[in-house]
């Protein structure tokens, strides 16, 4: 699986191990939001600041990525929904690991809700991606999260850590999944899932100190990194959040240290 290695030193960083990974997928499910309509601008701060990977879907890829001339990973993003129906939570796969090939992506994703309704057919799904990045040597990360009708708090360690090992055994080299509000609590979800976990950023903070502060903690606990999206690309300042992060993600800084580069 030397390919695999290869590709997956393209989206993490080889020095630390670890990942910054801004997705920039959410125009398929909110529509062009702030952030999202001069993909071109969004994506050169991202990469300017220091960021390991982009996630975006096929179409996308042509408007922006790669379009500075800075080197960062491309992950195909290859399940979607929309937020305009009803069935928000059921991602369909949209693209498969052979468009990814073609389009010189470094590693694709798929996104899982652990507790929907149509869990079953996205565990059917990511088991067939799995299946083709194996025989490719494509890296697969896996947005796995505890999101249904039975969910009451998707942030609860037993349901984010039981998210995360799914993703796991169905053959995921990276996990995406929500942080769950402490190191310790936290700790357990990366000790279960055995391949490295990057936290979700959720909806909007209220303050940089906040997000930089739950970037920290979730280190501490033994997360390799991120996979924040509108709190970096709706900041004001979308490449010193990424420099902030990417600070503190690869090179090991403070909180305080990391909020200088917002001043």
């Amino acid at each position: 699986m030397f390919g695999k290695q290869i590709r997956m030193e393209r989206i993490i960083d080889r020095n630390s191990g670890n990942a910054v990974i801004i997705p920039v997928d959410h125009g398929m499910s909110v529509g062009p939001i702030e952030g999202l309509t001069d993909m071109r601008h969004t994506i050169d701060g991202i990469s300017r600041g220091g960021a390991t990977a982009v996630v975006m879907h096929k179409g996308i890829v042509p408007y922006g990525h790669r379009s500075s001339g800075h080197d960062i990973g491309l992950i195909l993003h290859l399940s979607a929904s929309t937020n305009m129906g009803t069935t928000s939570d059921e991602k369909v796969l949209v693209a498969n690991v052979e468009e990814g090939i073609k389009l010189g992506a470094d590693a694709v994703s798929v996104h899982l809700n652990i507790g929907s309704d149509t869990e079953p057919a996205m565990l059917h799904d990511i088991g067939g991606v799995s299946r083709k990045c194996m025989e490719w040597g494509m890296p697969l990360l896996a947005m796995a999260y505890p999101r249904g009708p039975g969910i009451k708090d998707p942030f609860d360690v037993d349901l984010v850590k039981h998210s995360a090992r799914v993703a796991v055994e169905l053959g995921a080299d990276l996990v995406k999944t929500n942080y769950t509000g402490d190191p310790d609590s936290f700790r357990e979800v990366v000790r279960g899932s055995m391949a490295p976990v990057v936290i979700a950023g959720g909806p909007k903070v209220s303050s940089d100190k906040e997000l930089l502060t739950i970037v920290g903690e979730s280190l501490d606990a033994g997360g390799k990194g991120v996979s924040i999206g509108r709190n970096v690309f709706q900041h004001r300042n979308v490449e010193g959040m990424t420099k902030a992060i990417s600070k503190m993600v690869l090179h090991g800084a403070d909180v305080e240290e990391a909020m200088k580069l917002l001043e």
